[in-house]
This record gives C-alpha cells, sequence and structure tokens, in this order.
C-alpha cells in the first residue's frame, strides 16, 4: 500500500443466465482441490493495480467479497472495520473532492492523516520503496527528475486510477493502533477476496492524506479513524502501469529461526 500508486461473491455457474457477472469473476471449477495452491494461485495473480475500466463490479459481487473479508481475525473479535463503498455518481463525487484537495497541497497546511505517516523509510525499506517506485515510473514513461510527471502521476491516486469503486477503511477511535492493525487483516482479506473475484484492487494509504474530505462527503462520523482506501473494479490490462510486478524478500531476508 503506497501513497505513489501502492480483488468475493459466489460466481454463478452460466455467465449467460447471470450477465451482470464479469466472465473474470467465474473461480476455477477445481479451486478447492488443493487449498494451498489455490492460495497461491491468488497471492501470485494478486497486484496493485493502478489502471481500471469504467464498467462496475455488480453488486452481488462486491457483497460477497466484503462477505468473505468479513470472516478476517481481530483483536477480542472486536471486528473494528467500517466499510463505506461508492458507486455510481458516489464515486465521482469522492474522486472530484479528494483532485481538488490535493491540487491545493502546495498551498495548503499539508495533511493531517488520522494515523501518522511512516516518519523515514531506512536502509531495506527504502530501497524497496525506490524500486517500487521506479518500476511504476518506468511503465508509465516517466523520466528520473521530471518533477511534473511525478506530480501528474501522484494525481492519479486521487483520480482513484480511474476506479468505478473504492471502499474507505476506518476503525473506532478508541481502539487505536490495535483497531488499525486489524483493519490491515481486513484489507488483506478483501484484496484476496475480491481476485477471488476477478476483480482488480489498489489499497491506498493516499487517500488517508485528508480524512476530513472523506468525512465531508461519506459522512463519517467523527468518531471513526481513516485507516486506508482501496480502489477496485475491473482492470485495464493494457494500460502500461499494470504492465510490472514487484518484488518479494527471500525468507531469509524477513524471518529467523530460534531453536534452543
Amino acid at each position: 500500500m503506497t501513497t505513489h500508486a501502492a480483488q468475493s461473491q459466489q460466481a454463478p455457474e452460466d455467465d449467460d443466465a447471470h450477465p451482470d457477472v464479469h466472465p473474470a469473476a467465474k473461480p476455477d471449477a477445481n479451486s478447492d482441490a488443493n487449498p494451498d495452491a489455490a492460495l497461491q494461485a491468488l497471492l501470485l495473480a494478486r497486484h496493485s493495480c493502478r489502471a481500471f475500466l469504467p464498467a462496475p463490479v455488480p453488486r452481488n459481487v462486491v457483497e460477497r467479497i466484503l462477505t468473505l473479508a468479513q470472516r478476517t481475525a481481530s483483536w477480542c473479535n472486536c471486528q473494528p472495520w467500517q466499510v463505506a463503498i461508492t458507486e455510481g455518481a458516489g464515486t465521482e463525487r469522492l474522486r472530484v473532492a479528494l483532485q481538488a484537495r490535493a491540487q491545493t497541497a502546495d498551498a495548503s497546511p499539508g495533511f493531517t492523516p488520522d494515523f501518522p505517516f511512516p516518519r523515514e523509510y531506512r536502509n531495506e525499506y527504502l530501497a524497496r520503496r525506490r524500486e517500487s517506485g521506479f518500476q511504476l515510473y518506468g511503465a508509465v514513461g516517466v523520466a528520473r527528475g521530471d518533477r511534473d510527471a511525478y506530480r501528474q502521476q501522484e494525481m492519479r491516486n486521487f483520480q482513484l486510477f480511474d476506479a468505478p469503486h473504492v471502499a474507505i477503511i476506518t476503525t473506532d477511535e478508541a481502539l487505536g493502533e490495535y483497531g488499525a492493525m486489524d483493519c490491515g487483516g481486513y484489507v488483506a482479506n478483501f484484496l484476496l477476496a475480491a481476485q477471488a473475484n476477478g476483480v482488480a484492487t489498489v489499497a491506498q494509504a493516499s487517500l488517508a492524506m485528508y480524512p476530513e474530505v472523506l468525512r465531508e462527503v461519506l459522512g463519517i462520523g467523527p468518531d471513526r479513524r481513516v485507516v486506508c482506501g482501496i480502489s477496485f473494479g475491473y482492470a485495464d490490462a493494457a494500460h502500461p502501469a499494470n504492465s510490472y510486478r514487484t518484488r518479494r524478500a527471500e525468507l531469509p531476508e524477513v524471518v529467523s529461526w530460534i531453536s534452543g
């Protein structure tokens, strides 16, 4: 989930009988045969989509994604997440409001997310962040040092990458970081549930930069804290922003075994 960027519904058995369901939402008939392989396939296929087609996701598919994500484990089973999902004119209203706020960022006091953004990126975390950014910029033809082009690509976040929907995830303010951590698990499960139903996603910390806009447009109460957003829809596979994949660290880079 990045500021420069970085996918369940039981699909019908017969698409002809259910024309509102996107063909990609139909799961593999053998997906239950090997749960480990099915999970691996979803994890390998999922990526942060940064260009969407305009076609909306059918409501029953979105509800299936939400039903699966609702199984997320949480601290004391609090299930602190609340999800505001836009569609149609609601998405356009939010898109316009976010772009307007982001365009005034240089002249305004900046941004005040409900949860502090990282103080800094160091060592391997900085290296991974840079690698991901350069992959994106390279894919869309942004030359290194071209600040105007960087800014244009940054603004794509607030255009929601043309997605027809966005989900804004919030937690109860009294639960603090633990509520936010539970919401992180919810976001991960939402992404996989969406992928299982042929729906592309991108989790966006950038949308949490302007919680005041989200509260005004979406009617989010003062007792809620914005964690992040998830733009989702069907991927524009031909768009260069969707042409690359990021690397994952090898296990020795992140795992220590304590055997005695």
